[in-house]
């Protein structure tokens, strides 16, 4: 009877050998979190052994499938590739901004420690240099001072190489140093006009601050018309001078100018004679713009008669007026 035959079918090799005839064991089942849905896959995809795919034969793994991009939970199931990183910290409490606070702190602490060392490299540096400076000086009157003994030593070699009488030594020396005494006179008296004319700028200096004070304080003192009017004059005066400032460094520029072009017309004489030309020139010009003017001014005859005799009318009026005061002046005597 057929029911009593035993199928010939192969029996599904399991992993351990054993033929398996439906689900795999719960020894193997993949928790219910992890489950991937078998009919998202086409069924050349599915894995081996498993709901979706049909059963494989010895551990014979499709074509299709790669292993490094499929990686392997604990449970022995295939775990999803995750994406770009996410962020480090979703709430950025006051702990994180405490902790950002103290690596900024330190930051600038050590920057602050660097630039202290650099300070204080700079300053050991300077005042390295300041006792080099002074050294310097110190040695430069020391080469000074040589120079003078050097210059002497060189002096009286000469005077012992050309058999010079000690009469004549004697001689020179009473003249330098007469010499010396004199221009040591001059530089006391140099000295002491120095800090007389220091102590005279010194006191005009004082009064001149006073005197601002004062006019500080009657500025102060003023309505607020006479304020405005101030400042307004003020600065009236501040572009005045400016632009003095401007005309003098202008005139300034001409006079070097005009310098140069005589000292360049004292070189040559055909540019004398041409200043000399041109001057006479300007001279006729001057008398003809002038005859110019007076006929200008002069009418026809009849009008210079009549004015002639105006002119005539009223210098024998103040003539009579004044022969008048005369005999006044007589009388009262």
């Amino acid at each position: 009877m057929a029911s009593n035959h035993k199928s010939s079918a192969p029996r599904p090799i399991s992993r351990g050998g054993i033929g398996l005839t439906g689900r795999p064991p719960s020894g193997i089942r993949p928790p219910s979190g992890n489950v991937r849905v078998a009919t998202a896959m086409p069924p050349t995809t599915a894995r081996p052994g498993s709901r979706g795919g049909p059963l494989g034969t010895g551990g014979v793994l499709s074509s299709q499938i790669k292993v490094a991009d499929r990686p392997v939970t604990q449970q022995g199931l295939s775990g999803m590739k995750t994406g770009m990183k996410g962020p480090q910290r979703q709430i950025l409490d006051k702990s994180y901004y405490l902790g950002l606070l103290r690596s900024k702190i330190s930051e600038l602490t050590t920057e602050i420690n660097k630039l202290q060392k650099e300070i204080e490299m700079y300053n050991q540096e300077n005042s390295v240099y300041l006792s080099y400076e002074k050294r310097a000086e110190t040695l430069a009157v020391e080469i000074k001072d040589f120079q003078g003994q050097l210059a002497d030593y060189n002096m009286l070699v000469d005077k012992l190489n050309t058999n010079t009488e000690m009469e004549e030594v004697m001689s020179d020396y009473n003249m330098l140093k007469a010499q010396n005494d004199r221009e040591t006179q001059s530089m006391d008296v140099i000295f002491t006009e120095r800090q007389a004319k220091e102590k005279q700028i010194r006191s005009v200096e004082e009064e001149v601050e006073q005197e601002k004070q004062a006019a500080d304080g009657i500025i102060k003192n003023m309505s607020p018309e006479k304020q405005v009017k101030y400042i307004e004059m003020k600065t009236t005066n501040e572009k005045l001078l400016q632009e003095l400032d401007t005309l003098q460094q202008q005139l300034d520029s001409l006079n070097m100018k005009k310098e140069s072009l005589e000292t360049e017309i004292a070189h040559s004489q055909v540019k004398q004679e041409a200043v000399l030309l041109y001057e006479k020139l300007y001279e006729l010009e001057s008398h003809r713009d002038q005859m110019i003017a007076e006929d200008k001014s002069m009418g026809s005859p009849m009008e210079e008669r009549e004015r002639l005799l105006k002119q005539v009318k009223e210098d024998n009026q103040e003539i009579a007026s004044m022969e008048r005061q005369l005999t006044d002046i007589k009388k009262k005597k």
